[in-house]
This record gives C-alpha cells, structure tokens and sequence, in this order.
C-alpha cells in the first residue's frame, strides 16, 4: 500500500512538467487519471528521440506509469459532464492547458472547486497566469534561456549552452509534486482545499537560489572566462577536461591537493576565482598526459573531487545505479518488458512502486465510468457518438 493509496488524482495535463508530477503522486499509491483527448495526449504522438515502440512511444512510457487513462472529447456537453462527475471525486485535479483553455472547457478553478470544494487544484503554466508574458509559450528551451543558467557555463564568445536534459520542465515537475503534497497536507488538518499555482519561470528561477544570490546579494556578476568553465560562480578547476583515452570531471579539488597529485606546484599558490583561466588551461594540458582510469586512481588517493564522463550506455551498466535500483523493470501489454528511470527517494513505511505501466488511449475508460456510475450500454452509446475512446 501506498503512502496516497485512496487517494484520487484527475491529470489533464500534456507534455511533460504536468505527467511527470502526477506520475510521482501515481508511484506513491494515488489512483491518477488521465483525462485525455479521444486522439491521444500530444505525448503520445511526439516520441523523443524518435523511439515510437509498438503502440506506446518511450516519451510516454517514461511519463506515465501507474495512471488509468480516461479518452474524453470535453468538447462535448457529454464530455464535460462525465470529467465534472469525476473531479467531484478527486483529491488533486491537475492541468496544464494554455490560458484560457481551462475556462473555456470549463475546467478551471472556480469551477471545480465548485463541485468539489475539498479539492487541491493544480495550475501550471509557462510564464504564470497573468502578467505581460502570459500567452507565450512555455517551452524548456525557452526558459532556460530565459532564466539566466545558459551563461553559467562556457567561455567567453561561446553560444549560450542548453543543458543536456529538460532541466526546466522536470524542475517545474517537481515544483507542482510538492505543492500538492503540502496542500494535502492543509487539506487534512484544515478540511480546505486550495489552488496552488506552478509556472516554469519561477521554477527556473527557484532553483537557482544560490546562484541569483550571488548577483542580486553579493553584487557579483556572472563572468565566463576566455577558459571552458562548469560554472562561473564556483573556483577553478571545475570543468570537464580531456585525459589520454576520453575525459575527467573534476569537482573544485583543493588545490593544494590537486598541485601534488598533478606534480604542478604552482596551483598551490593561486586564487580559483581570479585566476580562473590560468588555473583550467594549466590543468588541461597535464591531464592528456594519462588515462582517466589512471586519474581517477590518483585523484582517489588524494582524496579529491573528481569522477568519470558517463555516456548513457555506461550509466545504466554502473556498479553504483544497479546497487540503488534506479531504474526499474516491469512487463507492459503492448511494449514487452520495459526499463526506465525508477524512484528519486524512498520511502521505509510505504515506498514507492510500479503498480500499472502507461495505459494506451482510453484503456480504462469503461472502468472509470462504471466507477461514477454509468451503464455499460449508456458508455457504449457514448463511444458510438465520438464523447469517448475505448481501448478494446
């Protein structure tokens, strides 16, 4: 049993940020329902990387575990109804639709909270829900960009540098996980429901606390130097530096460590912040001189930051991530077996599980509306009229 076994989640979001925080209440016991459309949620049809699987691409494998999925066109007067009678018995009602949407569907709030006034509604958006920047679209990319991260690394003259995940969206994810469980939290001391509201920009600006504190308290300004730099708030060397055979990571070791390990006496004497550059370029020609086996080793014995350069291929075969079980395993109806990325915590008393992979369009649409009380033929009707989508 799950920590939110009883508990009922209504998801109508798309994409990624909204999927992945109601997946995490789904992989702590909540019963979350997709609410999507007859077609398909977009994620679906848009498999990252190009992996498109049978009938259920990795993207939405990766998103949408332990969900029922309910195919509803709320279009329809029909729709709307059967997703109103449903949101009248759900804990957290969840949605990430473009501004306006909600209201003309006639999910937003006011609404549901009409109908359900313990329910913790969960809005999110890109760039908030009013304010100049409201009808743009909120897009990873763009608000990395937009947030400030982009010009924390690299040189001096280099491109702005994208990180190499979707930083923001899981950001905003986890944004919106915790938000909810803090307003179950109110609701059971309190009996209240509540709004939270969830944008990407905040999220992206949250999490760089230590970072905009350095400029918005410390005065100091973000400075790439004419050296590649892993971020230019921490000393040198802090990068990514090519050994004889591949690369080495190396995590602001001392230097007083790092200048005996190198054989380079002089990083002894030398600032990683003001002499940044002098520092990285002096490392970078001493670690060509080796193997990153044969650094890694030295490192170890000096005991200074420093680790290996995974691809992903490495990653999944590592000692450390077998041992944590971070990935799990587990058959699906139409895929075979699966593996993808498991749980980011544990819990003792009640840890988190997969108890259903991700459900193909409609799979339990039946189900659900025998849940909220309509007759077999009746759903069927509805199915007949397009209202609804129907795995088998």
């Amino acid at each position: 049993m799950g920590v939110l076994d009883g508990y009922r989640v209504v998801d109508l979001s798309i994409a990624m940020a909204g999927p992945l925080a109601a997946m995490r209440l789904g992989d702590l016991g909540a019963d979350v329902i997709k609410v999507e459309p007859v077609t398909g949620e977009w994620q679906r049809h848009a498999p990252a990387g190009g992996a498109t699987g049978n009938q259920v691409n990795a993207s939405f494998l990766s998103l949408n575990r332990n969900k029922r999925s309910l195919a509803v066109n709320l279009k329809s007067d029909e729709g709307r109804d059967i997703v109103h009678r449903l949101a009248a018995t759900a804990d957290v009602f969840l949605q990430n639709y473009r501004p306006g949407v909600a209201e003309r569907l006639g999910m937003d709030h006011d609404t549901i909270s009409g109908l359900n006034p313990r329910v913790v509604y969960v809005s999110m958006s890109g760039y908030g829900e009013s304010g100049p920047y409201v009808t743009r679209p909120g897009q990873d990319l763009l608000l990395q960009a937009m947030s400030g991260a982009m010009l924390s690394t690299g040189r001096d003259g280099d491109p702005p540098a994208p990180a190499g995940t979707y930083a923001i969206d899981a950001i905003t994810a986890y944004s919106a996980f915790e938000g909810a469980l803090a307003a179950l939290l109110h609701r059971e001391r309190t009996g209240e429901g509540q709004r939270v509201s969830v944008n990407m920009l905040d999220a992206a600006i949250a999490v760089q606390m230590q970072e905009l504190s350095v400029f918005t308290v410390g005065g100091v300004p973000q400075r790439r130097g004419r050296e590649p730099h892993g971020h230019t708030y921490i000393r040198a060397p802090y990068g990514v530096f090519a050994t004889k055979d591949g690369y080495l990571a190396l995590g602001m070791p001392r230097l007083d460590g790092l200048a005996v390990a190198l054989d380079l006496p002089e990083l002894a004497g030398m600032d990683g912040h003001t002499q940044r550059d002098e520092i990285t370029s002096t490392v970078a020609r001493r670690l060509p001189e080796r193997t990153t086996a044969e650094w890694l080793d030295i490192c170890a014995r000096h005991d200074l930051w420093a680790g290996p350069v995974y691809g992903y291929a490495e990653l999944v075969a590592d000692p450390q991530v077998r041992h944590n079980g971070s990935f799990v395993t587990y058959d699906h109806r139409t895929e075979g077996t699966v593996t993808t990325p498991g749980f980011p915590y544990g819990l003792s008393a009640a840890p988190p599980q997969v108890r259903r992979g991700a459900p193909l369009v409609g799979e339990h649409t039946a189900e659900i509306l025998g849940e909220l009380g309509y007759p077999a033929e009746h759903a069927a009707e509805l199915v007949e009229k397009g209202v609804l989508a129907c795995a088998d």
